[in-house]
């Protein structure tokens, strides 16, 4: 059996964001492995959804979900491109997922120890372990890439970059 480790699990993930962006998604990308394996991948389907839950991370636990047949996730690492927000976040505690492994940090909103530590809440029935920085510098770079392509196209549209 060949091992993998987080950097190359990420990547994976990377590329689930690199897709969402291709779609005008926010580049938010995850996988879900368990022994080793992953079971589930998605990309943030927002827009193409009309769904504000279609975050990557919550479609990524449903699909491991059904990968296993079962809700809880205790075996379950999910790696993400960035830092999960509360929403993202809780849903991890709710399905017991083992551990949560990101790229970026999200200083403002992320929920897994920057702005909030939702995963890490001593009154919470669980407690999700979190690696925060693989694959960190090109996380932070497509993000960066995605959002300067916005507001491009905003600028060249005549609307104001609130809108």
């Amino acid at each position: 059996m060949i091992l993998f480790d987080d950097e190359y699990f990420m990547r994976r993930a990377f590329s689930r964001a690199e897709a969402a962006f291709a779609a005008g998604e926010v580049p938010v990308g995850a996988v879900a492995v368990r022994h080793g394996e992953i079971i589930a991948a998605a990309e943030n389907q927002v827009e193409q959804l009309r769904d504000a839950t279609a975050h990557a991370e919550m479609l990524v636990i449903t699909g491991a979900a059904n990968a296993i047949n079962d809700w809880r996730l205790e075996e379950v690492d999910i790696y993400v491109t960035k830092e999960p927000c509360a929403m993202c976040a809780g849903a991890m505690v709710n399905s017991r997922v083992r551990r949560v492994i990101y790229g970026m940090p999200d200083n403002k909103s992320g929920a897994c120890g920057s702005a909030l530590d939702i995963t890490g809440f001593s009154g919470m029935l669980w407690q999700v372990e979190v690696k925060s920085g693989v694959l960190e510098q090109e996380c932070r770079a497509l993000f960066q890439s995605f959002f300067r392509s916005v507001r491009a196209s905003k600028s060249l549209s005549g609307k104001k970059i609130d809108d």
